[in-house]
């Protein structure tokens, strides 16, 4: 088990990075969405860094019907690679470092995504996670056979027997299942198979799972909602939590309010990781760093911040509103609600205008956005580990490669000196490096409890 004085770091990569504006920084890769050359170099970049994972968000369908807006920005799904394709990919050139792909519970069935993930997680010899999420984007819908979104209450609603289903059908097998012995003749032991036979409100799933047990047990499950549905899902199923805060204070009451949940599950606080989102820009001096923000700044477009910002708040068309005035008040979002509350509360805590606001989110939208030296960010990452509002952290690197880069080379290094981040790897799955408990077969329970 990894111990609780280090942080988990996990390298979260948007294509070209995760500025609105990142494609045209002059260092950026701007064709990064399809360009497999780079990512296995983000992926080696990251695991020389000793990272417990990547992380790859994803959605199933593009953000947006402004073509104005569309067309100016590489980070609203326009183009780029189906995340578990990649990852099965990238396992092949890397040792070490985990992976975590999103998938949609709406727009998924359970058979598929506990077949895709157990088969990363074989891939990779243990490196396997699933973001879990319910999608917030109405163009998904429209992709499947829909006209609007699921309800807020029931894509979570659904989200839970989803997760039931597919950990059920990752328990389909026990450890030792397939002795596939030659000289008997017998391939698998059927009384180590379990066939799960689901029957519920959403869906009806008899297995068994056509995947051997998971090298790590299940493959991580991770989640994002900080809504109350959100935060009851990961109480009940989920390892890792990202999540997103503007100030300490707010990460530490999420923090202590998540992991306040566990016991009524029957889970301790260590079953948990919150790793919160941090967008660093790092420099060698404030001087530096704050040049290179501004530097990506000047590149946004206006319609590209706008529509950014009208997705964010809820899908609300913002045009008729003037740039240099207040945020107006919005109906509440069917999608996500907790990030359209951070960002309104963000704009009448600090009195912004809708382009300040833009402005504020195109970098880390909504997620802590730090501008300064290594020691500053490490300073900024110390408190919020030692100070009990996070377990780690979900880097977000402003621009790809070198975002990701500078941090490896400038802000890593300080945190080893502080003792605070692994010099090696713990282990050679992602649980271990996480610290995380390797789940027990059902059918092994009765004879550990002995």
């Amino acid at each position: 088990m990894a111990e609780r004085s280090q942080l988990r770091l996990g390298a979260f990569l948007y294509p070209t990075g995760h500025h609105i504006a990142a494609w045209r920084h002059p260092d950026a890769q701007a064709d990064a969405g399809s360009n497999f050359a780079h990512y296995v170099e983000l992926a080696q970049l990251a695991e020389r860094g000793k990272f417990d994972l990547i992380f790859m968000a994803d959605g199933v369908g593009t953000r947006g019907t402004d073509i104005e807006a569309l067309s100016r920005t590489a980070t609203r799904y326009v183009a780029q690679f189906e995340p578990i394709t990649l990852l099965s990919a990238l396992a092949a050139v890397t040792r070490n470092i985990g992976f975590v792909a999103t998938a949609s519970t709406s727009y998924n069935e359970p058979y598929h995504i506990a077949r895709k993930f157990a088969s990363l997680d074989h891939i990779s010899g243990g490196r396997a996670g699933w973001n879990l999420v319910t999608s917030s984007s109405e163009h998904e819908a429209h992709n499947f056979g829909r006209d609007e979104h699921y309800a807020h209450g029931e894509r979570y609603e659904r989200a839970e027997e989803f997760a039931d289903v597919v950990t059920g059908l990752w328990d389909t097998w026990e450890e030792g299942a397939f002795p596939r012995d030659k000289q008997s003749g017998l391939y698998f032991d059927p009384d180590k198979q379990h066939v799960l036979n689901h029957k519920g409100k959403f869906f009806k799933v008899r297995g068994p799972l056509n995947v051997d047990r998971s090298p790590q047990g299940h493959p991580v499950l991770v989640q994002a909602g900080s809504s109350e549905p959100g935060k009851e899902l990961a109480a009940r199923t989920a390892e890792v939590v990202f999540t997103a805060h503007q100030t300490f204070e707010d990460a530490r009451a999420f923090y202590a309010d998540l992991k306040g949940r566990l016991r009524k599950y029957g889970r301790h606080a260590d079953d948990l990781k919150v790793m919160p989102g941090i967008f660093p820009v790092v420099g060698r001096t404030i001087a530096e760093a704050e040049e290179k923000f501004e530097q990506i700044q000047e590149l946004i477009h206006p319609a590209v911040g706008l529509a950014l910002l009208s997705g964010m708040t809820g899908g609300v068309d913002l045009s008729a509103y003037s740039l240099d005035g207040p945020v107006p008040p919005l109906p509440e979002t069917n999608a996500s609600k907790s990030r359209q509350r951070l960002l309104l509360d963000l704009a009448h805590r600090e009195n912004l205008t809708i382009r300040q606001l833009y402005l504020r989110i195109a970098g880390a939208r909504g997620h802590r956005q730090i501008v300064g030296t290594p020691a500053q960010i490490a300073d900024e990452m110390q408190h919020w580990f030692t100070g009990g509002a996070a377990d780690g952290f979900n880097i977000m690197p402003p621009h790809l490669p070198v975002g990701l880069r500078d941090f490896v080379d400038l802000v890593l290094p300080e945190l080893r000196r502080r003792g605070l981040f692994r010099n090696e790897y713990e282990g050679t799955t992602l649980r271990q490096n996480l610290g995380l408990r390797t789940p027990q077969h059902p059918a092994s329970a009765p004879l550990a409890a002995e």
